[in-house]
């Protein structure tokens, strides 16, 4: 490893462990493995493009049931429906970002059994998709999403974290 990318992992690093990291509501995963992936995307994103890309100094992971995540679908996005996952950065002080993470396991049971992959990966995917939109990463709607940039971040993770 070159100078330059042992510092940029080592800041990377510090940066995930000042990071507060907290999960609420009936939580399908064990507490620890969330904080872990959700520190894991704000290092490997800070260190990956030499700084952070936000001050993350906070996130909490919160788990929905269908209605709860449907008004909070149709309330921020204008759908009607239940979602997987909705993400919220918000300024702090000093430049700091605060981030919420809400994520629906009775969508994610679904789409696990659409995509064929264990509900464990598909809960995981959504944490990471859900950290890397905090971080200001985006993705084209439609049959698009799976080619774009965020996309293969977001699978680079997965194998490495779920």
């Amino acid at each position: 490893m070159s100078t330059a990318a042992g510092r940029r992992a080592r800041r990377g690093a510090a940066t995930a462990r000042r990071l507060a990291v907290a999960v609420a509501g009936r939580v399908p995963l064990p507490a620890a493995t969330i904080v872990r992936v959700v520190r894991a995307v704000v290092a490997g994103e800070s260190s990956s493009r030499g700084r952070p890309a936000a001050r993350v100094t906070a996130v909490q992971v919160t788990f929905l049931l269908r209605p709860a995540m449907r008004r909070l679908n149709r309330e921020w996005k204008g759908h009607d429906r239940p979602t997987d996952v909705l993400s919220f950065a918000l300024p702090g002080p000093g430049g700091d970002l605060l981030g919420d993470v809400y994520i629906c396991p009775a969508v994610a049971r679904r789409q696990a059994r659409e995509f064929g992959v264990s509900p464990r990966e598909e809960l995981l995917r959504l944490v990471i998709h859900g950290t890397l939109h905090l971080l200001g990463h985006d993705h084209p709607e439609g049959a698009g999403r799976t080619r774009g940039v965020m996309w293969r971040r977001q699978e680079g993770y997965v194998s490495r974290l779920a």
